[in-house]
């Protein structure tokens, strides 16, 4: 018999008792990319630290530039032009304009820039303004992107490019970050034997290993292969102690349904001497998945079949490997057309593959359908769509949002 649960009372009943131990290691900035800050950036300058142009034009005072039109220009004189990389030794008087370019230092006494588009030439020395400028225009203000002592990223931001970037201007070239999270990946079954073999009548060759494997680099995770397990209680007991010590978390492929040859659980409860948190999750492919932590660490007993456990593993698994808690995993989405109907049923969540497709102008989603032991449906789609609980289906025409895989 299943034990049940919303996703949302696994999640926490798993984060609760989870002792969210992660190490941590300092590193440089060229090899932060993707790793969670384990401390807060406090800024210790400003930046950029001085006032910048941010268009080729000319550096005025504002005030002298109001009221002008096209019709009417303002005649500023040209005291010189700034040269990038430098600073201007003068200062911008009434009735004066400095040529500066693009990320140019703004030279004192002006305070706005007015674009080149908008000026003519009158002589060698003289320009016009066609267009008014108000205070701080096309200027990045001295402390715009950051001032001295702001947090400019939290603990556990996990790093883009974009990041990198933000603290290399700050001259920040090593950062604490978490250590990546170690995952043991258990296949069990006798039916299960090694890619390299030829499987016989009634065997299948080991999927999970490789597809779980390759989840969870792409989460971040450093993730250990620890082979397959017949269905046998002592022989599974021991290898989940195993990757229990070696490891922060352990994933075990099989074993999870209520035959009566699926070990997962009675080990489970046996090692931990209490009962699994949940076995069940109203999801769809998915539902027959195992969910403990002992001595601190999460098991999940995963669904054998290769694309129900993907679905279990972006729900429950991605986010505590990503990030460290269950913070929503943010993925491209993209809106299509869905071309055919698709029934659900109420109360539980399903997720349907689609293969996406141009047709005149417009993106369609067209459903991928299969059993869920069917490891080719995940490789023909391009996304899900996630039919949510209390809905009873989706219609053809209807819009939907594709998560990207």
């Amino acid at each position: 018999m299943l034990k049940t649960v919303e996703i949302a009372e696994a999640r926490q009943r798993i984060f609760r008792e989870w002792s969210g131990f992660r190490g941590t290691e300092e590193i440089g900035l060229l090899d932060a990319l993707g790793r969670c800050l384990a401390e807060d950036i406090i800024a210790q300058s400003s930046l950029p630290g001085f006032g910048r142009s941010t268009v080729d034009g000319f550096a005025v005072q504002s005030r002298e530039t109001f009221g002008v039109t096209e019709s009417l220009p303002r005649y500023l004189e040209v005291i010189g032009e700034l040269k990038m990389g430098t600073l201007f030794s003068g200062q911008v008087q009434p009735g004066q304009a400095l040529q500066i370019p693009t990320g140019g230092a703004l030279p004192p006494g002006a305070d706005a820039v007015v674009m080149l588009e908008y000026t003519e030439w009158l002589d060698e020395e003289t320009i016009g303004i066609l267009r008014p400028a108000s205070p701080g225009e096309n200027v990045i203000q001295p402390d715009e992107d950051a001032t001295p002592g702001e947090k400019v990223l939290e603990k556990g931001s996990c790093l883009r490019p974009q990041e990198l970037g933000f603290l290399a201007a700050l001259g920040i070239l090593r950062v604490q970050v978490y250590l990546p999270l170690k995952v043991g990946i258990i296949s069990t079954g006798n039916e299960i034997v090694p890619p390299e073999k030829t499987p016989l009548s009634g065997q299948v060759r080991d999927v999970n290993s490789y597809s779980l494997y390759g989840l969870v680099k792409q989460s971040g995770g450093q993730p250990r292969l620890y082979g397959i397990v017949d269905d046998d209680f002592l022989q599974l007991k021991d290898r989940i102690e195993r990757s229990l010590a070696e490891n922060d978390l352990v994933l075990i492929s099989g074993g999870s349904s209520v035959g009566t040859r699926d070990y997962t659980v009675e080990v489970l409860e046996d090692l931990s001497g209490e009962p699994v948190f949940f076995h069940g999750l109203p999801v769809k492919p998915g539902k027959p998945t195992v969910g403990i932590v002992i001595d601190g660490k999460p098991v999940f007993g995963l669904p054998g079949h290769p694309v129900s456990a993907t679905v279990v593993y972006d729900l429950m698994v991605d986010p505590l490997i990503r990030y460290g808690d269950y913070r929503e995993v943010l993925r491209p989405v993209i809106m299509a057309k869905l071309t055919r109907n698709f029934g659900s049923a109420a109360g539980r969540l399903d997720y349907l593959r689609v293969r996406l497709q141009q047709e005149d102008g417009q993106i369609l989603a067209e459903p991928v359908l299969g059993k869920s032991g069917l490891i080719s449906t995940l490789v023909k789609a391009d996304g899900v769509v996630e039919v949510p609980m209390l809905k009873e289906g989706l219609l053809a025409g209807e819009m939907v949002a594709v998560k990207l895989f």
